[in-house]
């Protein structure tokens, strides 16, 4: 009797909606009919969400990649992506014993993205970052060292820089802390949740700059558009995040700023074979919407995805589930906390939840989404079927 090889499978990317995919995936299909490689470039996995409380010194839990996959029939391979060759369905990474090719069959792309400098003058020099555990060690090393007294200036006032600054001047009091802000103080937010966030900065003593964005960074001071001056022995910059270069050097069909364009089951739209999550995917939320950067986005992408591979493979119906929005849920140091609720596709309504118990719904979320990552073969029931198609279908003719 012919034996028929395995669908390779290969996960690109073991962030929240990577891990999170291919642990679906494990969950959905027969480790005898799919091969699930997850490649990734750290052995941890990293809770991004977290990085500005590791920055001010707090230690994160471990949580090896090989210890949370193990007995899951993924197969971890801790490697740098270098290349994706959409059009041969090769990967080539390099680890340390030195360069090597994958072959696949489906790829699921979740490579994320890293912070955005904005070719603003000086960022890339002065400034420090958040987007991974590496930026967040050297601001923690860099903090660590500052005397009392010194100025720390946050650039972008968007949820990672609202938790930053809360978290640097809440663990350091004796700092002076700024932020400033393109736009508003969080003026998305509802009036409940912009009067709380106010009362919060001002209780912790930051300095807000609004409709202030950064035009200049340099060793000891940013400046804002309108020419002002603001003090800064240490600048964080989160001002927006840009996607990991290297789709754009594929065939793969890209968005301008790089995000791979897809469909409502995830696949691209170019290489039925290819499917990308998490914020290195343009996908549609409500109303055709584009889905922001976020884990709130990469997990519902990951499920999306891993669903929609399991049921093509296996003869099922596609899932039919178009991700949401419920709320935004930020974190403005220890103690507390805002959850402003949103619409479907992201906008503000008049309920916000605030004070500590919005902190505590803040951590529960933060923790549930690890321990989903954590324990990839639990929560739903495991509904492993065989595979009946080894190939994909072609994409549809737009």
């Amino acid at each position: 009797m012919q034996h028929t090889p395995r669908h390779r499978i290969v996960v690109l990317g073991a962030g929240y909606a990577g891990a999170v995919a291919a642990g679906r995936l494990a969950r959905r299909l027969r480790s005898e009919d799919a091969a699930i490689t997850l490649v990734n470039a750290e052995a941890q996995f990293v809770e991004r969400v977290r990085m500005h409380q590791l920055a001010v010194g707090q230690d994160l839990r471990a949580r090896p990649l090989d210890e949370m996959f193990a007995g899951t029939g993924v197969d971890v391979r801790i490697a740098k992506v270098t290349a994706v060759d959409a059009d041969r369905k090769t990967v080539s990474v390099t680890d340390p014993d030195g360069t090597g090719e994958l072959e696949y069959d489906t790829l699921v792309y979740a490579l994320g993205s890293a912070w955005n400098p904005q070719d603003v003058p000086g960022v890339r020099e002065h400034a420090h970052e958040l987007a991974g555990r590496p930026g967040a060690l050297r601001l923690r090393a860099r903090l660590a060292g500052l005397a009392a007294g010194r100025s720390v200036v946050v650039v972008g006032g968007g949820l990672t820089g609202l938790e930053t600054a809360a978290e640097i001047a809440e663990a350091r009091p004796d700092l002076a802390v700024s932020l400033t802000a393109s736009g508003g103080l969080g003026d998305w937010l509802s009036p409940r949740g912009r009067r709380h966030l106010r009362k919060v900065f001002a209780a912790l003593g930051i300095t807000v700059y609004e409709d202030a964005a950064v035009t200049a960074v340099a060793a000891d001071h940013v400046v804002t558009a309108d020419g002002t001056s603001v003090p800064a022995d240490v600048t964080v910059w989160t001002a927006g995040f840009a996607v990991h270069p290297l789709a754009r050097a594929t065939t793969l069909e890209v968005t301008d700023t790089g995000r791979i364009v897809v469909d409502a089951t995830m696949r691209s739209v170019s290489h039925p074979d290819v499917y990308a999550v998490g914020d290195a995917a343009l996908a549609a939320g409500p109303g055709d919407k584009p889905l922001r950067m976020s884990c709130a986005s990469g997990v519902p992408t990951a499920w999306q995805a891993a669903d929609a591979v399991a049921a093509r493979l296996t003869g099922r119906k596609l899932p039919t589930v178009t991700p949401r929005y419920f709320n935004q849920c930020i974190s403005l140091g220890r103690g507390q906390g805002l959850i402003q609720y949103v619409t479907a596709d992201d906008r503000a309504v008049r309920g916000a939840l605030t004070g500590r118990l919005a902190a505590l719904y803040k951590e529960l979320v933060c923790k549930s989404a690890a321990w989903g990552v954590a324990n990839p073969t639990l929560g739903i029931p495991t509904r492993r079927r065989p595979v009946t198609a080894r190939t994909p279908e072609p994409a549809p003719t737009v």
